[in-house]
C-alpha cells in the first residue's frame, strides 16, 4: 500500500477513554492537544480543527484577507480552495525544480499592489525556503500562511515549519500523524487564535467545557458569524499520542528513504532532492521519470501490488474551475507542468520492512527493464 497509518493500543485506549467520559467535543482533551502541539512547534497557540483545510480558510479570515494571495499550483486542491472559500482570489507561482515548493524569484514577480498574503506549501516532507519568502513579506507587508500539512516535524535551519508564519497542519491518514481526519492551527498571536477558535465554533468565543466554569455556563453569543469547523475530543486523544510517537516515525521514514535512495538508481530516475537547510520528513517518497512514459511505469508497478500514485496531477491552474475562473492555460507555469508529468509517488510509511522495500526495489527494477525492452523493440 502507498501508506499505513501507525495506531495501536495506546490510541484506541486513549479514545476509549473519552468516549466514556461524556466530552466527546471541544473539551479537556483538545486543550491538551493544542498545548503539547504548539509546545513541539514552537509557538504561542495552538487551535484544534476538523482539517487542514480549514486552518487555511480561517487563517485568512483571522487576517481579513479579501485580495490575492500567492501560492503554488503544485499542491493539493484544497490550499487553493480555501482561499476562495475565504473570498480571497489565488495567484499561482511556478516553482523550484528540486525541491517542488514555491519558487521565491516568481513570488516576487506575481505580487501586485493587491497582494497581501503569501501561502507556501511545504512539498512532501521538505521546507520551503524560508529564509527568502520571510524576506519577500516583510519587504512588500505580506503576510505569511504556511501549509504545512505535509511537514510535520520538517525544519527549516533548525526551526520547524508552520513557526514561520500562520502554520497550518493535516492529520489526515497518509501524513505524518494522523487521527483519521483533523488538522490544527498555530500562531504566536492570541488575537489571531482566539479568532480563529471562534470561528470554529459558530462564532462563540468560549466552548462548551470552558462556559462550564463560568457563572452563566448557559449564556452563548456569537460576535461574528462563524462555522462548526471544531475536532472532536476522540480524536484529540488519538492525536495526542500519535505526537508522542512522531519524531520516531520521521525517523523511520528518513531510513526508508535512505534506503530507497542508495537502491534504486536507474537512469530512467530522478531520486528526491533535500535542500541543506532542510531536514526532510519524507510524508512521500518521489521519483521523477526521464525518457520513459509515467503513467506506463505507474501501471506496471500496480500491477505487481506497489500502489504507487501520483501527487499532483494536473497541478491546480490546470483545473477545470481554475482554469477557466482565472485564465490559467498550458505553458503558464511551465516548471510545475513538467513536475507534474513526470512525478511518482511510491510507498512511503514507518512500518514499511526491509522485505517490502527490496520488493519494491524489484518492482521498479523489473518495471523498468519490461519498459527497456519495449522502447528496443519500438526502434
Amino acid at each position: 500500500p502507498l501508506c499505513v497509518p501507525n495506531i495501536d493500543k495506546k490510541e484506541l485506549k486513549s479514545a476509549e477513554k473519552v468516549i466514556k467520559s461524556g466530552w466527546l467535543t471541544d473539551g479537556p482533551k483538545n486543550a491538551e492537544f493544542e498545548k503539547t502541539f504548539a509546545a513541539y512547534i514552537g509557538t504561542k497557540r495552538a487551535v484544534s480543527l476538523n482539517s487542514c483545510t480549514s486552518a487555511l480558510q480561517l487563517a485568512l479570515e483571522a487576517l481579513s484577507i479579501k485580495g490575492e494571495v500567492i501560492l503554488p499550483s503544485f499542491t493539493f486542491v484544497a490550499s487553493a480552495n480555501a482561499i476562495v472559500k475565504a473570498g480571497a482570489r489565488p495567484v499561482f507561482a511556478d516553482i523550484d525544480y528540486k525541491t517542488c515548493n514555491i519558487d521565491p524569484h516568481d513570488v516576487e514577480r506575481k505580487i501586485t499592489k493587491r497582494t497581501q498574503a503569501i501561502m507556501v506549501v511545504h512539498y512532501g516532507g521538505q521546507a520551503c525556503e524560508m529564509d527568502r519568502i520571510i524576506a519577500i513579506a516583510k519587504r512588500r507587508n505580506l503576510s505569511v500562511i504556511e501549509d504545512s500539512a505535509e511537514t510535520l516535524g520538517g525544519t527549516y535551519r533548525g526551526r520547524k515549519t508552520g513557526s514561520f508564519g500562520i502554520g497550518c497542519f493535516s492529520f489526515f491518514p497518509t501524513k505524518n500523524i494522523t487521527t483519521g481526519e483533523g488538522g490544527m492551527l498555530v500562531t504566536e498571536s492570541d488575537e489571531i487564535a482566539d479568532r480563529v477558535k471562534a470561528l470554529a465554533a459558530h462564532g462563540i468565543s468560549r466552548s462548551t467545557y470552558e462556559r462550564e466554569k463560568a457563572k452563566n455556563p448557559w449564556y452563548r453569543e456569537a460576535f461574528t458569524a462563524g462555522y462548526n469547523y471544531r475536532m472532536s475530543s476522540i480524536l484529540a486523544a488519538i492525536g495526542i499520542e500519535q505526537l508522542k510517537k512522531l519524531d520516531g516515525m520521521n525517523r523511520k521514514r528518513r531510513a526508508n528513504a535512505a534506503y530507497l535512495n542508495r537502491r534504486l538508481v536507474f537512469p530512467e530516475l530522478e531520486m528526491p532532492f533535500e535542500g541543506a537547510n532542510s531536514f526532510h520528513v519524507y510524508q512521500m517518497y518521489t521519483v521523477r521519470t526521464k525518457g520513459i512514459n509515467r503513467d506506463e511505469f505507474i501501471s506496471g508497478l500496480r500491477e505487481k501490488g506497489v500502489m504507487a500514485s501520483v501527487h499532483f496531477t494536473p497541478p491546480v491552474h490546470m483545473q477545470r474551475y481554475y482554469a477557466r475562473t482565472y485564465n490559467y492555460g498550458k505553458g503558464d507555469l511551465p516548471v510545475t507542468e513538467d513536475v507534474s508529468d513526470r512525478i511518482v509517488t511510491l510507498p512511503m510509511y514507518p512500518g514499511l520492512t526491509r522485505k517490502e522495500l527490496d520488493y519494491i526495489v524489484r518492482s521498479v527494477e523489473h518495471v523498468v527493464n519490461n519498459m527497456r525492452r519495449g522502447r528496443k523493440k519500438c526502434r
